[in-house]
């Protein structure tokens, strides 16, 4: 692997990706398309009020929403989701936030889909009231969370349900929808790994979600730094009001209509919660190439690419002594992953000491680390190279006495 480059220059290891499209690592590698597309946008001034105005129909044709926002990655799209289900139109509030003093701030969430994400909710403000149990866990065939607890949950103080979606947690997105709408409730739904497949972009609002969010800088490789927010256009318009900036003279507030009505605002919005999470025109313009490009991609073709790699992968690694190999499909990645468990004794090392002697090498050598403390890592074919993807074998035999890893 070649040490040559920027980060090079700048004294810093760089990273073999076979963890997957982790923020913590550069998330995925930025499409030529997109490049291209930011350093033309980087020649011009433009108002960002038309250039989301555009991502907005664009965003809107490709996921079936009403409208679309393109913000500061999806945990930016959950903040500023929140921060819209709690003002609404109301500058007043708005310039509150994250006070809400006076104001419905909870958002109802299975206990099951509590992450260290839903910080971005109560950033903008928000309460978390936990739904249902871990009694999935038990095996008694109960489901961690049913229909009814999200009504009973639901009160004057709700301003939203939240949704993280995994196919495999329960009960599914449209027989939350119909709850929440039940007592006009909108619904957010965290997707930001769940592309692709492409269908997935309008999947969620078909279910009847009203805002979803989704990663720029995973699979649809655009910058690092984006996300997707796609909905209602109340909500979106909401969402503009509380991120641009709104630093203007009310005689002279003009924005694009079909993104934000003037009409319905009583007063020029103060710079809203959401002003920090500030997307460039670069990178905004570099969002919409490399959706495109993602829209016009062989999605069959990638999905073989990606599996005859993992295969490969797990055969390789597989006859190593004191590791053996699976691969597994669907509920966690959208990707095949190869699953090593570690047996100690005969690896001379835990899973643990491998990862982590992996991540100190130069360039260092990224997998997948959930699993350490049960005595497995993964290996995901997503963003590696065929010679990347030798080279990581070629490590993890090295760092267990394999002299064909050498």
């Amino acid at each position: 692997m070649s040490s040559d480059g920027v980060y090079a220059e700048l004294g810093v290891p760089t990273v073999v990706n076979a963890a997957g499209t982790k923020t913590r690592i550069g998330g995925s590698r930025i499409r030529p398309e997109a490049r291209e597309a930011m350093d033309r946008a980087a020649e011009s001034f433009v108002r960002l009020s038309d250039l989301q105005a555009a991502a907005s129909d664009r965003i809107a044709e490709v996921t079936g929403a009403e409208a679309g926002y393109v913000t500061n990655g999806a945990a930016g799209a959950l903040l500023l989701a929140a921060a819209a289900s709690i003002a609404g139109t109301e500058p007043g509030t708005m310039a509150r936030l994250p006070d809400t003093d006076g104001v419905a701030d909870e958002i109802v969430m299975p206990r099951t889909h509590r992450t260290g994400y839903d910080h971005a909710l109560r950033t903008a403000g928000a309460t978390i009231v936990d739904v249902g149990t871990n009694d999935a866990t038990l095996g008694t065939g109960a489901r961690n969370v049913e229909p009814w607890e999200y009504a009973d949950a639901i009160g004057e103080d709700t301003a939203a349900v939240a949704h993280v979606y995994k196919s495999y947690e329960g009960p599914p997105l449209a027989e939350v929808c119909d709850v929440a709408h039940e007592h006009d409730v909108p619904v957010i739904v965290d997707a930001a790994a769940e592309l692709p497949p492409a269908a997935n972009l309008s999947w969620f609002t078909d279910q009847g979600a009203d805002l979803v969010a989704f990663s720029g800088g995973k699979g649809i490789r655009g910058p690092q730094t984006t996300g997707i927010l796609a909905g209602r256009a109340d909500l979106v318009e909401s969402v503009a009001a509380q991120h641009l900036d709104t630093h203007a003279t009310a005689s002279v507030w003009d924005p694009p209509e079909r993104l934000l009505d003037t009409e319905r605002f009583d007063g020029v919005p103060r710079q809203g919660v959401g002003r920090p999470l500030k997307v460039g025109k670069e990178e905004l313009v570099g969002l919409l190439a490399a959706l495109d490009a993602f829209l016009a991609e062989d999605h069959e073709a990638i999905a073989r690419e990606w599996r005859e790699r993992a295969e490969r992968i797990a055969g390789d690694i597989g006859g190593v002594d004191g590791l053996s190999t699976t691969i597994e499909d669907g509920a966690k990645s959208v990707a095949p992953t190869v699953a090593v468990a570690v047996d100690p004794e005969g690896a001379g090392t835990s899973a643990a000491d491998l990862v982590l002697a992996l991540r100190r090498e130069d360039p260092r050598v990224f997998v997948g680390a959930d699993g350490v403390d049960r005595g497995t890592f993964t290996v995901s074919p997503m963003c590696l190279t065929d010679d990347e993807a030798d080279h990581v074998v070629a490590r993890i035999r090295a760092n267990l006495g394999d002299e064909s890893g050498d």
